[in-house]
């Protein structure tokens, strides 16, 4: 008498599909927290870029000129420094101001701005009356500044204190 019964060899349809409907589940619970990590790595390295233009503000403020440089004239200004970066300006008072670039490939920080203000001992924006004086402290990502990141994407030391 032969013998009815094969050993099965494989994997089933219905064995497959679960293995790949269990993978999709988990990619799509992954992706938003995914997303959420390449966003501040793109926001991290636009910050770097403020790092020149916050030694540039700090120097003029110690050497006390006649005045403080105008508009987007203190010397550290750009137009696309990086690929994510489309501009960085300086207002009147030194208040460094990055525009993250469409290449972010995030409608959240697309075309958006973060900020680094110069504060002084009183922890006041600082002004022509504080020429001569050292920055005591830097506003990092404050709306009141202009920035219009969500705070969520900036370092945790950028979070408008």
């Amino acid at each position: 008498m032969a013998n009815c019964k094969r050993k099965q060899k494989g994997f089933t349809l219905v064995e497959v599909m679960l293995v790949v409907a269990i993978i999709g589940i988990l990619s799509m619970i992954m992706m938003p927290s995914i997303r959420g990590y390449q966003a501040r790595a793109k926001v991290s390295e636009a910050m770097l870029l403020m790092t020149q233009c916050r030694t540039v503000v700090g120097e003029v403020y110690a050497s006390g000129p006649a005045s403080l440089p105008g508009l987007d004239s203190w010397g550290c200004e750009a137009e696309r420094p990086s690929r994510f970066v489309e501009r960085i300006r300086t207002t009147n008072e030194g208040i460094i101001k990055i525009t993250m670039g469409n290449e972010v490939g995030d409608l959240r920080l697309a075309i958006h701005d973060i900020t680094l203000a110069p504060l002084n001992s009183s922890n006041q924006l600082m002004g022509e009356d504080d020429l001569g004086t050292t920055v005591k402290r830097w506003r990092c990502g404050s709306e009141a500044d202009g920035t219009d990141v969500p705070s969520s994407f900036l370092p945790s030391t950028c979070r408008g204190g």
